[in-house]
């Protein structure tokens, strides 16, 4: 059985950064992209970042934190964990944020995405 939890998130103020983390037990994580979305309350779903099974990073999926670098995706496989550190938030970076598991690769469709964690909130406050 497949599992995926994230953790880390909470409530920050502007400005401050925020590590999450992921676990996935029940599959080869080493050989698995592994994703990061987001959901904000009346938006849909969206693609934060992706980090392939290679090592490979896609942290391009929002212009809004990609421009400023303020997005990094990160994967330790010997934890079976990837991480993702978000710098200098704003009260638009608010929502629940997902991790994912890739049928293969990295994409930033959710459909490319197999296995899915419950979420953890990241509340940004002014």
């Amino acid at each position: 059985q497949v599992q995926v939890a994230e953790s880390g998130g909470g409530l920050v103020q502007t400005g401050e950064s925020l590590t999450l983390s992921c676990t996935v037990s029940g599959l080869e994580f080493a050989t698995r992209g592994m994703g990061w979305f987001r959901q904000a309350p009346g938006k849909s779903r969206e693609g934060v970042a992706c980090i392939s099974q290679y090592g490979a990073r896609y942290d391009d999926y929002l212009d809004s934190m990609y421009d400023r670098g303020r997005v990094t995706i990160s994967r330790e496989n010997d934890k079976n964990t990837v991480y993702l550190r978000m710098s200098n938030l704003k009260s638009g970076d608010t929502a629940m944020y997902f991790c994912a598991v890739a049928a293969a690769g990295c994409s930033r469709l959710s459909d490319h995405y197999v296995y899915w964690g419950q979420g953890t909130q990241v509340t940004v406050s002014s």
